[in-house]
């Protein structure tokens, strides 16, 4: 179930953006046009962001009848009916662009994730997203990532310590760091330390932490790392993960490898919307129905 009052504003502000004082384009039509909209796939992929496509719909107009056709998750390829709408034909097209940046983003999310998770889906390794989401479409980022198939790392800086690179740089000891953090924050807190060099992921492990991340290090390293663990803490791989690469830092026997593309350098899966069976007012109908 979703906690949609969380999207209520990031709809409002994404409709202002571009319906701003008003939909010029629109005014051509009848008040109270009715129409239907029918929205198709343009390419293969995986589906996602139908209930915000729906919000965000109702939020133009309540009385618009959102029908869909596939759910998230589904497979989709070029000529898939999504959804069907019917309507007022100015809320229709007032609705169209937001709708569909929504869902050619998400969509795009779910697909990329889908393909990593696969490409590595029997070796028992967990595919993670990252922090590295659009300011204020996190939650919705991330929610793409597990319709893919994949998890999600942290949400913010709140749910869970991770010491990097500045912040050991800063305090200028990995062990004394970490001692530190334990002291600031609850046994409920997992602690999570980036490490580049086979010494930091021994003072990691020594240290007591929860997880180790491994950035940017060598297949040979990050193999020789998983051994020394050897089980003993959570392992992740991280930096510069790749659809070609990915599989082989899956065998070095790491528990987690988080890729940033997911979110951040996503592409987009393309939709486009069909309007036709264009209908007057039921109003404009029962003007005339009077006059006669």
């Amino acid at each position: 179930m979703f906690a949609t009052f969380q999207y209520e504003e990031l709809i409002e502000q994404a409709l202002k953006e571009d319906i701003g004082t008003g939909d010029l384009s629109t005014l051509i039509f009848p008040e109270g046009y009715q129409s239907e909209a029918r929205i198709y796939a343009k390419a293969h992929g995986i589906v996602c962001g139908l209930f915000i496509a729906e919000m965000t719909f109702k939020k133009i107009d309540p009385c618009l009848d959102v029908q869909m056709q596939v759910k998230d998750g589904d497979c989709i390829r070029p000529g898939t009916l999504v959804m069907k709408i019917n309507g007022s034909l100015a809320g229709i097209l007032q609705a169209e662009r937001t709708v569909l940046n929504f869902i050619q983003h998400l969509s795009g999310i779910s697909s990329i994730t889908r393909r990593f998770v696969e490409l590595v889906s029997d070796l028992g390794v967990k595919v993670t997203d990252t922090r590295k989401t659009m300011p204020g479409m996190r939650n919705l980022q991330k929610y793409a990532v597990r319709v893919g198939g994949g998890t999600n790392h942290r949400f913010g800086l709140y749910d869970a310590v991770m010491l990097k690179d500045n912040h050991l740089d800063a305090i200028g000891n990995l062990a004394e760091a970490v001692q530190k953090i334990k002291t600031k924050v609850g046994h409920m807190v997992k602690i999570e330390v980036e490490c580049e060099t086979l010494e930091q992921v021994r003072e990691a492990v020594l240290s007591g932490v929860d997880v180790i991340m491994l950035d940017n290090m060598s297949l040979q390293d990050m193999k020789t790392a998983v051994q020394y663990i050897n089980h003993r803490v959570v392992v992740e791989a991280s930096g510069g993960v790749r659809e070609d690469t990915v599989r082989q830092i899956a065998e070095t026997g790491v528990d987690i490898i988080s890729v940033g593309r997911l979110t951040h350098s996503v592409e987009a899966i393309d939709f486009s919307m069909v309007v036709d069976d264009f209908k007057p007012s039921i109003q404009k109908h029962l003007h005339s129905a009077e006059k006669i």
